[in-house]
């Protein structure tokens, strides 16, 4: 029986019109409620204002405020700093990696994503994330 993911939220920071969507859909067939963001700037807002239990966080976005910084900002303030953010990200170079990690990420999503995949890995941070909405 698959799980009731219902009550759990997922935010996706994705520039990609597509790219968030297809992340979406794959989300909402496993029963996540899913957040769509395209920006680092609404990524921070709707993160305070929605506190959803794991964020999806392209790092490349464009802009003022990319994916790291957006990671960094919400990281620093108390409401949500102990949400679980990925790395969602084409790039995994060892640089990379670290930067993610040193801004706040928990870990990756590898772009493009893998249907099958992704919810296995949303399932296991999300099993160790205590609900924060």
């Amino acid at each position: 029986m698959e799980a009731d993911n219902t009550s759990r939220k997922i935010m996706v920071v994705d520039d990609n019109d597509d790219g968030r969507r297809l992340v979406g859909k794959v989300l909402k067939m496993h029963r996540y409620q899913v957040i769509g963001v395209a920006t680092g700037e609404d990524a921070i807002t709707k993160a305070q204002s929605e506190l959803p239990d794991l964020i999806l966080m392209d790092i490349r976005l464009p802009g003022a405020i990319d994916g790291l910084e957006a990671t960094r900002r919400i990281k620093a303030e108390p409401e949500t700093a102990k949400i679980t953010i990925l790395a969602l990200t084409a790039s995994v170079r060892p640089e990379d990696v670290q930067a993610a990690l040193d801004a706040g990420c928990s870990g990756f999503a590898r772009k493009p994503i893998d249907i099958d995949e992704l919810p296995k890995q949303v399932d296991e941070y999300i099993k160790r994330t205590p609900k924060t909405g």
